[in-house]
């Protein structure tokens, strides 16, 4: 059965891991049902990838990680007779996401004998309806995005919107077990249950964003999970890993993780301030705080987030040992770039315009580019050529035109050819269409559920 919305005393939120598919212990979810958690809230994806995910619609975990998680949660769930719930299915949380999911965790309670009622929300947007808020008005950009173009959207093969607490909170009270959301804010899953069940927004919304990331706010993030538990006048975290813990300064410090400021985040309804919150410590383990306050949006907004092609790449990567070349690889790149533009040209017909091509110096600065402290000559370099092209033939084809120059490139003082090593055969490797991020705006909404759509695993009554 859902939880009841009457107002609990205390709610409990168990948080496996950061990610489904990112793997814990089935001791951890066996730790974390004693302490008699009102749901079982985990995120499903995330942006911090790249918008290769959101573009193409796939996911960046296997099935078989994602299986392996859910089969322990469904469990779990069922024997506590509680809620659980994902966020942003499938990384990005297309629809075709969360069918993923869905359709993952209906095989496992086929298997498993379970008889549990699923409820998926989709939050992919169409460009018509978009359009159309566009030209009333209703969409805003973030900074430092200028006003939003209809032919942004269009350009877009994914659009979807970020939801907040509210379709999940619609979802359970119609009696869902399971609830497989796309898009949604990290926090938004571990806040709905206690939300729904009375407690105060502050000490919720700060102790969703503690343990969206799992064991990231303890001294030892790769022991697994947390347990969350929110009063009326805060919440108390810890591990679930009985060896490790959580620490005033590793909870406060979760804070400072994707965030403008570490005392402010906003949700779609509203902002979270934690300026005058104070950790505490209750023992070696565990950690109290308060003095969490939530501010109500004078308007409700879900941010947009949307990918596009733009264009086909082609990798190519060789290493360098050569000592001259290597003391001296700034000057060689950049004779590489001059002299394979010039190739290009002359074989291919191609200018600067109709391409783009990244030269990158792993081993040199190929993470820190200009502020890189270490000025020493590297013994060794990873030349990474990546082409983007219109077409992926075309990307292929200027990726050839530079073999022989990644094989055998000399400086113009040289008296000898020197050798580099290609990492692979063949040395061009084709990586299919790229995607860019275009979206970063906000709709204003009437109803916090508006833009959502659910679909429930069989009809079900209102509670």
């Amino acid at each position: 059965m859902p939880p009841s919305t009457d107002a609990a005393a205390r709610v409990g939120i168990l948080t496996p891991s950061g990610m489904l598919g990112a793997g814990f212990t089935p001791e951890s979810i066996e730790r974390g049902l004693t302490l008699h958690p009102d749901v079982i809230a985990v995120d499903g994806g995330s942006t911090d990838s790249g918008p290769h995910y959101l573009g193409a619609g796939v996911a960046k975990t296997t099935a078989a990680a994602v299986g392996r998680d859910l089969r322990i949660l469904l469990k779990a769930a069922a024997t506590a007779d509680i809620p659980l719930i994902v966020g942003s299915c499938g990384t990005s949380g297309t629809d075709s996401g969360v069918d993923w999911v869905a359709g993952i965790a209906e095989q496992i309670m086929a298997e498993e004998g379970l008889d549990l009622r699923i409820a998926r929300i989709y939050s992919e947007q169409e460009p018509t309806f978009l359009k159309g808020e566009l030209d009333a008005g209703r969409i805003h950009p973030l900074a430092p995005h200028g006003p939003l173009e209809p032919h942004t959207l269009e350009s877009c093969t994914h659009i979807v919107g970020m939801m907040g607490h509210e379709p999940f909170v619609e979802a359970i009270r119609a009696g869902a077990q399971v609830v497989l959301a796309g898009r949604a804010t990290d926090t938004a899953l571990a806040a709905a249950v206690p939300l729904m069940l009375g407690m105060p927004a502050g000490p919720t919304w700060h102790a969703a964003k503690i343990v969206e990331c799992g064991g990231q706010c303890t001294t030892d993030p790769r022991a697994g999970g947390v347990f969350a538990t929110i009063d009326h006048s805060g919440f108390v975290i810890e591990p679930l890993d009985p060896a490790n813990a959580c620490t005033p300064i590793s909870v406060a410090a979760h804070m400072l993780y994707e965030t403008a400021n570490p005392y402010r985040m906003r949700e779609p309804a509203g902002t979270l301030d934690v300026s005058d919150a104070t950790y505490t410590a209750l023992d070696e383990r565990r950690v109290r705080v308060e003095g969490s306050r939530f501010e109500p949006a004078g308007q409700h907004t879900i941010k947009l987030e949307g990918a596009r092609v733009t264009g086909y790449e082609t990798v190519s990567f060789t290493g360098i040992r050569d000592p001259y070349i290597t003391a001296h690889i700034d000057r060689w790149a950049a004779l590489l770039r001059v002299i394979l533009t010039e190739r290009v040209g002359q074989t291919l017909g191609l200018t600067d315009d109709d391409y783009g091509l990244d030269i990158r110096l792993y081993g040199h600065n190929a993470i820190l580019d200009d502020i890189e402290p270490d000025s020493g000559p590297p013994r060794e370099v990873g030349v990474m050529l990546l082409v983007n092209a219109p077409s992926q033939a075309t990307a292929t084809a200027i990726a050839k035109v530079a073999n022989p120059l990644m094989l055998h490139l000399p400086l113009p003082e040289m008296e000898y050819l020197p050798s580099f090593a290609f990492a692979t055969s063949p040395a061009e490797t084709q990586r299919g269409a790229a995607y860019e991020f275009v979206l970063n705006h906000v709709v204003e909404v009437d109803s916090p559920t508006s833009m959502f759509r659910t679909q429930h695993s069989r009809e079900v009554s209102h509670v």
